[in-house]
């Protein structure tokens, strides 16, 4: 642990902070900590650029950390003919299969049908530009729609063909599943268990091949004529750089972005028009099971696609699409939480799901691009790069979804190199993501090896597994030589070693970070009273925080829980009683 001006902050920092201090002049600043700005990051810091990436926040903490948790090629976006964009999410869908196995996996995902003809002419209408609401798609739309899918990826598949059945088949396999179908179709997509953290790995990645990037969350850049201050907003302590090029990748605060940092090269229309998505994460035994491990994919009464499938031991459930007239930070609402209970019963009408099962909630702003049509769900879903002239130039990455973050990352930086005069030296397509590398067909022998190797329990080494990959055996080794590790509380196999392990190797600088980022704990409705205090002692320990800040870091997290992610004090507290018992 290091000080600078008298406050204390983890050594990973400090040295962080030393090379932006040190360098002064960066090749690229890339402004945005989200996927796609750590992806153009990365791309950038392995072609040899010196590359200063800020993040007001913490890491994926904005837009993307509210995705749906899918990895995916986008089915339904043939029907807005984008099939360009299905190739590529396809494509990138399969190399994060292989990339981060240990946090994206298959996932076979289920389309209930209930006619055969309906939704055929909309389809069409969709895929020719039109403007058409979706109506509900019948076997033959579904059926071609699987067919174009199976056919991309004809030549380096990694999942099965898509499967049709018939009502009878399809109730044995879900006999709670709503009775007035006439087939289901299921094909693989995949899904992704702890996008924030895929993030970050990404930058320990690129600061690992590449000491000279820097990555900094919690600071924020001004501009001042053709030179830039960065403020740690945790110390205060200001930094003045420069750069050859800025790179807005702010999603959904783009233009608000663009206002601050552009300078007289601001357009004069904004380039991202944003929509709202809503999910639930649900602890109902019953719903998990009746899914049988399939992710069911049906339209909502209003022709909204919706999703239900199991994450984590518990189901996600989602989502809503609404337009914000304001960019700003959302929570799930009311009548959001009750639109998606109430689509669960289109399609599991026997299954009861109470809101006192809703464990956690999360919203966040899709950045799309501005468009005016009529249905939220034929607006596209792809990417585009706008470059604002001006001294240093600005390219502004408009649009994007996760499954393509490297796509528009690798864009990005091709358009980047050209305008610095720079060569590509490096590939990333096939590489392999933090504890991606090298990660066994077997993880249940290998979480087996590690408990046997470390001492530890079997569950805390399959939860070491599925969260690190092969860096599992470095973080169990890191907490068997912290004092005293033991799991936080009775309900998780988080540790107080692996809490320290976070906050000196992976950026995490307040108690949200490592409650609602670093780990599962929050969403999968696991965190307590008592796990946060537990939490925070262990962080006031490691970053010198003193009762005052410890207390109100505790206050600030409890608040925002039940501000924006639907967990209240008294829910808390039931958990901490609950473990005791």
């Amino acid at each position: 642990m290091m000080a600078t001006n008298g406050k204390a902050m983890s050594e990973q920092r400090s040295a962080n902070l030393a090379r932006m201090r040190d360098a002064g002049t960066f090749d690229a600043i890339v402004v945005g900590g989200g996927i796609n700005g750590i992806g153009v990051f990365r791309e950038l810091a392995l072609q040899g650029l010196s590359v200063l990436l800020v993040e007001r926040d913490d890491f994926c903490s904005g837009c993307s950390a509210a995705p749906s948790r899918m990895i995916h090629g986008g089915l339904r976006y043939l029907e807005n003919g984008e099939f360009g964009l299905v190739r590529e999410s396809l494509r990138e869908r399969d190399a994060l299969l292989v990339n981060a196995p240990h946090m994206v996996r298959p996932l076979p995902t289920t389309i209930p049908i209930k006619s055969i003809f309906s939704g055929t002419m909309n389809a069409a209408i969709g895929f020719l530009g039109g403007k058409s609401r979706p109506a509900e798609r019948g076997v033959f739309p579904v059926k071609l729609g699987l067919l174009l899918y199976d056919w991309v990826t004809r030549h380096r598949r990694l999942t099965p063909r898509h499967l049709l059945r018939n009502a009878a088949e399809t109730a044995r396999q879900w006999p709670h599943l709503t009775r007035d179908l006439r087939y289901s179709a299921t094909y693989y997509d995949a899904w992704i268990s702890h996008p924030e953290r895929l993030g970050v790995e990404l930058i320990l990645d690129a600061q690992r091949e590449a000491p000279a990037a820097v990555a900094l969350n919690h600071a924020e850049i001004d501009r001042d004529s053709d030179t830039f201050t960065v403020r740690d907003r945790l110390t205060d302590e200001r930094f003045t750089v420069s750069t050859r090029l800025i790179i807005n990748a702010t999603g959904a605060w783009l233009d608000e972005t663009n206002r601050r940092l552009a300078g007289p090269a601001l357009p004069d229309e904004p380039f991202v028009s944003g929509t709202k998505g809503s999910h639930l994460i649900i602890d109902n035994p019953a719903l998990y099971d009746a899914l049988n491990g399939h992710m069911i994919f049906f339209e909502n009464s209003d022709g909204r696609i919706c999703i239900v499938f199991p994450y984590l031991g518990k189901v996600l459930a989602g989502s809503t699409d609404i337009r914000i007239a304001a960019v700003t930070r959302v929570r799930c609402e009311v009548e959001e939480r009750d639109y998606i209970l109430e689509s669960l019963r289109l399609v599991f009408p026997d299954i009861h799901v109470t809101i006192a099962e809703v464990v956690f909630s999360f919203s966040g702003i899709r950045p799309l691009p501005r468009s005016d049509h009529d249905f939220t769900g034929r607006i596209s879903r792809g990417h585009s790069i706008e470059r604002l002239d001006g001294t240093p130039p600005q390219l502004c990455m408009v649009g994007g979804k996760w499954t393509t973050f490297r796509a528009f990352a690798e864009e990005t930086a091709n358009v980047a190199l050209k305008e610095l005069g720079r060569r590509r030296l490096a590939d990333t397509l096939s590489l392999p993501i933090g504890g991606g590398a090298d990660f066994p067909a077997d993880p249940a022998a290998f979480a087996a090896e590690i408990a046997a190797g470390y001492g530890i329990s079997p569950d805390q080494a399959a939860h070491l597994v599925t969260t690190y990959g092969t860096r599992a055996g470095a973080v169990a080794e890191f907490c068997g030589s912290y004092p005293d590790d033991a799991a936080l509380d009775a309900r998780t196999v988080v540790s107080t070693g692996e809490i320290a392990f976070l906050i000196r190797q992976e950026f995490a600088a307040s108690l949200g970070d490592l409650v609602l980022r670093r780990t599962t704990l929050a969403i999968q409705g696991l965190v307590t009273t008592t796990s946060i205090r537990r939490i925070a002692a262990i962080a006031a320990a490691e970053l010198g925080w003193g009762e005052n800040r410890r207390d109100r870091e505790i206050s600030d997290l409890v608040a925002e829980l039940e501000a924006y992610y639907g967990v209240s004090p008294a829910m808390l507290d039931d958990r901490s009683r609950q473990g005791r018992t």
